[in-house]
């Protein structure tokens, strides 16, 4: 594995950004619920261990990446997204500075455990008392998510957060054995490390759509998602690979992978990366415009479930619009030396499937 400085690529990207209008609202108020969670180093309660500070929490644009993958979304919606996407990104940075750094696996673990804690699969359970942000962050959290009308949440995405705390531990593993996986088994533990599997309940959420459960279980939407979510998480490997490999040496990226698994030099890695999401964000348009349709006649959907299945896809195509923006511009995934990339050109609008 090397740390060398490469120019990173510019991924293809087809569907326009847009931003939600609420952006201005929610920017205003983006400090306030990570410093209540005492996220934030300083301020009232100075005896809390912070995580970021207040120069540091700017720099992530965590409320432009919510306003750009979420821009039809209520001001509410917004709101607990961006403060989902705060607490996801406090874990992961929290896990960097207090296991990966230290090699602590011990730690790691029983932080895990505790953390599981706050995860029940049912309604009314008892938390412990938190003890860092991270805890705080998801007791608060746990009170919010799931409004009656999404009560169908609770179990998957509960579910999906524990596989995304659990990957945390395998990745310090790998990291303090220089254990890099193997190609094919890294595509399915990335969408576990990156918390990929929350990102369909984030559209439904903002959207308001349920997809028809007869659609939901059937191949074609599966291989859809899956495209979906490895795009996120692939991308991000990416978009990412000064901060965790230069900086960090951490083994669990893809270019890392697959210059391992391949034995090919880091910008060939890079460029097969590249490639690699580009793919994946290919295979999505092609179930989307072409085999979705197919299913969608075959399955005699109401009016109803079509408004609702076109809803969430243009809304899956947002949500990876938006990420690919933030990706591009954040100051979180510049080189310390400067600008890595220029902003990718916006593409075409994302339209329905049925």
């Amino acid at each position: 594995m090397t740390g060398q400085t490469i120019k990173l690529p510019i991924l293809w990207m087809p569907y326009s950004t847009r931003v939600n209008p609420y952006l201005p609202a929610l920017h205003a108020e983006s400090e306030a619920w990570a410093r209540e969670m005492g996220m934030l180093v300083g301020g009232e309660q100075p005896a809390r261990r912070g995580i970021w500070t207040t120069s540091q929490f700017h720099a992530m644009a965590v409320d432009q990446l919510t306003a750009w993958a979420l821009p039809d979304a209520s001001l509410a919606d917004l709101r607990l997204n961006h403060r989902f996407n705060l607490w996801a990104l406090a874990w992961d940075d929290y896990f960097a500075s207090a296991f990966k750094q230290t090699g602590d696996l011990a730690g790691a673990q029983a932080f895990t455990a505790r953390l599981h804690a706050f995860l029940p699969p049912e309604p009314g359970a008892r938390l412990p008392e938190p003890v860092n942000a991270v805890e705080r962050g998801m007791a608060d959290l746990q009170k919010r998510l799931f409004p009656p009308r999404l009560a169908h949440w609770r179990r998957r995405l509960n579910e999906a957060l524990a596989r995304y705390i659990d990957a945390g531990v395998q990745e310090l593993v790998n990291s303090r054995t220089g254990r890099v996986p193997d190609v094919i088994e890294y595509a399915q533990f990335r969408r576990e490390s990156f918390a990929a599997y929350t990102a369909p309940y984030s559209v439904e959420l903002s959207t308001g759509a349920r997809v028809p459960e007869r659609i939901r279980r059937s191949r074609t939407f599966g291989a859809l998602l899956d495209a979906f979510m490895d795009y996120m998480g692939l991308a991000n490997d990416i978009a990412s690979y000064h901060r965790e490999v230069h900086d960090e040496r951490d083994v669990n990226n893809l270019v890392v992978v697959l210059e391992t698994s391949l034995g090919i030099s880091v910008p060939e890695a890079m460029r097969a990366a590249a490639d690699l999401v580009t793919a994946r964000l290919r295979h999505f348009e092609h179930l989307r415009r072409s085999e979705l349709p197919v299913l969608v006649r075959q399955a005699a959907l109401s009016r109803v479930e079509r408004a609702e299945l076109d809803a969430w896809v243009r809304g899956a195509c947002g949500f990876l619009s938006g990420l690919h923006a933030w990706y591009s511009g954040a100051p979180r995934y510049a080189p310390a030396d400067g600008p890595w990339q220029e902003r990718a050109p916006a593409g075409r609008r994302c339209v329905p499937a049925s």
